[in-house]
């Protein structure tokens, strides 16, 4: 066992903090003495970094030196539970107030742990007193449903966690209702220091332009449910996966329910082991399903958003995001789950089938987080479009295709390029198709015997003719869909006829010999 991994099992009975917890706690407390009491402050740890350790530590120590209360807010029940557990175990009396909670022994607790819906209920009844409450903690605090409360805290010191400082709503920015933010440690620090895995990843270029962006700023579960259960997509999320993680635990994020069901089918066909899990599933199926993936060597586990907080196992090898996101935050929260070390476990995979890597560029990047904080519209503003992430993808052959051309060294031609230099020499738009098809007709010619042989594999380019011409068509900025339409057709005719006219005598330029009568 590491030193570092002795440390963190040390810590769990312990409960000694990491330097760099200790020196958030010191920050954030320099901070608690030195403004108003109603300041709000905004903390920034990556998930795995210890969140709620350091908060439960902060809690501890403020009891012990101010005569006030401390109220902790999370958003959902299992981190309502987990919090109070982990408070607990720093030797921290708390009471949870849940809808069925009795309060009428309030006033026999300094701390408190409440669910922001069921507090929100419990304050506009007058239910509980929090005329004493000093500081207030919110867990995951770039959920905007904790804003609401904000009014009920007027003279609370308000202390927000959270791994991404970028809020769920475009319209909410933090900083509106944050005073400052205190970045932590950056994920580079945590590998580097072996408190976080390493993340090998491996991306697939997807063709995401069908989907569509709903009022919440990002995909439709129905656009992306027709994209994600076709047979083609399901059929690419199997491969992947056997390809990078076979046999290894795998947790699988999908947008909306049908599709982790398709999903669910789909490995199940395959004779792999796998479980499903949303939120429609009983108190008893979550926990059985979570017990069967604990203990499970090569369990998948396909799943919705449900699993994106306050889920930890650290067992987890391979995170497959069979799906795209706008937002950072989730993007993040998802990867997350992977990033835990354990004894033998020093780096997870991830899987995506989503362009999300594209999109914010790879987890653990160093994000300046005072700047998304400060300016999160700037920021979104400059994450990349589909179509720009889309026009940087090298289309290569399908590889059963790939198959039929194994004579010729080079399938893939550069339109773009092509286009570029043409344009450079004055040149007309049209010798671009002229040496696409010159090329299409050299990896037919190379890989047959006869004419007749070359045009069947001419047939087979069908995907890759359609994908040069959408990207000619781009060049040229024409694309109605009837041009289009058009000069795929025509392109097809053209490379058939090329073959006609010129196959016998490119055979002999490329072999060397004429082909056989």
């Amino acid at each position: 066992m590491s030193q570092d991994n002795q440390a963190v099992q040390e810590k769990k009975t312990d409960k000694e903090l990491y330097n760099y917890q200790q020196g958030a706690i010191s920050k954030i407390f320099e901070k608690f003495d030195t403004a108003p009491d109603d300041y709000h402050l905004l903390y920034q740890l990556p998930t795995g970094g210890g969140k709620t350790v350091i908060f439960s530590e902060m809690v501890r120590q403020y009891l012990k030196n101010h005569d006030k209360k401390v109220l902790v807010m999370t958003h959902r029940i299992e981190l309502c539970n987990q919090t109070s557990k982990m408070l607990t175990s720093f030797g921290v009396t708390n009471k949870v107030v849940s809808s069925k909670a009795n309060l009428d022994d309030q006033a026999d607790y300094s701390c408190f742990v409440a669910m922001v819906e069921t507090l929100n209920n419990r304050l506009n009844d007058d239910k509980l007193d929090i005329s004493d409450i000093g500081l207030v903690i919110i867990d995951e605090a770039h959920y905007n449903s904790f804003t609401k409360l904000f009014k009920f805290f007027e003279n609370s010191f308000i202390l927000g966690v959270t791994a991404t400082p970028l809020s769920s709503n475009k319209e909410l920015p933090m900083k509106d209702n944050y005073n400052e933010l205190i970045a932590g440690e950056t994920i580079e620090n945590l590998i580097e220091n072996e408190f976080l895995a390493t993340a090998e990843t491996y991306a697939y270029d997807m063709g995401l332009t069908s989907l569509e962006v709903g009022s919440n700023g990002d995909y439709t579960v129905k656009s992306s449910e027709d994209l994600y259960t076709s047979v083609a997509m399901l059929q690419k999320t199997v491969d992947a996966y056997k390809k990078h993680s076979l046999g290894k635990k795998t947790l699988i994020f999908n947008n909306g329910i049908n599709t982790s069901i398709s999903v669910y089918y789909a490995f199940r066909q395959e004779g792999l082991p796998i479980m499903h899990l949303d939120n429609t599933a009983t108190k008893k199926q979550r926990k059985e399903i979570l017990d069967w993936f604990h203990v499970t060597p090569d369990a998948i586990l396909t799943s919705v958003s449900i699993l994106t907080t306050g889920f930890d196992e650290p067992t987890i090898d391979t995170i497959i995001l069979n799906r795209a996101t706008k937002s950072l935050t989730l993007y993040y929260q998802m990867v997350g789950r992977g990033s835990r070390i354990l004894n033998n476990k020093s780096k997870f995979t991830i899987l995506d089938l989503g362009n999300n890597l594209y999109r914010f560029g790879p987890w653990g990047a160093d994000l300046d987080w005072q700047l998304i904080f400060k300016s999160p519209n700037w920021y979104a503003d400059r994450i990349k479009s589909d179509e720009a992430i889309e026009a940087n993808f090298k289309h290569e052959l399908a590889d059963e295709i790939k198959d039929e051309f194994s004579k010729s060294e080079d399938t893939y031609f550069d339109i773009r390029q092509c286009c570029k230099d043409a344009v450079d020499a004055g040149e007309s738009s049209k010798v671009v198709l002229e040496r696409s098809i010159e090329h299409h007709a050299k990896i037919c010619i190379e890989n047959s015997e006869d004419v007749y042989d070359a045009l069947a594999l001419a047939k087979l380019l069908k995907d890759d003719v359609n994908q040069r011409i959408e990207i000619y068509a781009k060049c040229i900025s024409k694309s109605t869909h009837n041009f289009l339409k058009w000069l795929k057709d025509d392109y097809q005719k053209k490379l058939n006829s090329y073959l006609r006219a010129n196959f016998d005598e490119k055979f002999e330029e490329i072999h060397g010999y004429p082909p056989e009568d």
